[in-house]
């Protein structure tokens, strides 16, 4: 399984929202160019993300997007499957009747746990995850810098 770049862009835009658009909204072209990304794939991105429920759109001038809940309630897998439909390296069916080969398969314990093992991955990191650990690192690296002059 490999994310397009639906779900990796849409990550990183999300992202950008938990870290800048908490008191006001977002404009699309200011994460564009804080993301390096087209304009018109993140409205693309947007309308996939505002559909699911996970960010909301204010018109006006002062305009853009806001998430739609705090951010410690939006996990990465709501984020992907929004954009990308199910998140399974193998769509091994659940019956007999899906399946001619259901009840002798070998190997469909080994796609479920694996399928079961990203989705549980996924759902356990949220966007206030992400951004207390981007606030880390940035922390570190401006250390770092200090430190070395």
């Amino acid at each position: 399984m490999k994310l397009s770049t639906k779900g990796r862009y849409g990550l990183r835009a999300a992202v950008d929202l938990a870290l800048f658009a908490s008191e006001e909204p977002m404009s699309i072209s200011m994460i564009a160019t804080r993301e390096g990304l087209s304009e018109s794939y993140l409205e693309q991105l947007f309308a996939k993300l505002k559909k699911a429920g996970l960010v909301h759109s204010v018109r006006g001038t002062n305009g853009g997007y806001q998430l739609s809940k705090p951010a410690r309630e939006i996990s990465v897998g709501d984020i992907l499957r929004a954009l990308e439909g199910d998140m399974v390296i193998v769509d091994c069916p659940d019956s007999e009747s899906m399946c001619a080969k259901f009840d002798s398969c070998v190997t469909k314990y080994v796609w479920k746990r694996i399928n079961n093992s990203i989705n549980d991955t996924m759902d356990s990191m949220t966007l206030e995850e992400i951004v207390a650990n981007s606030h880390n690192a940035a922390e570190e690296s401006h250390q770092k810098a200090y430190c070395s002059k």
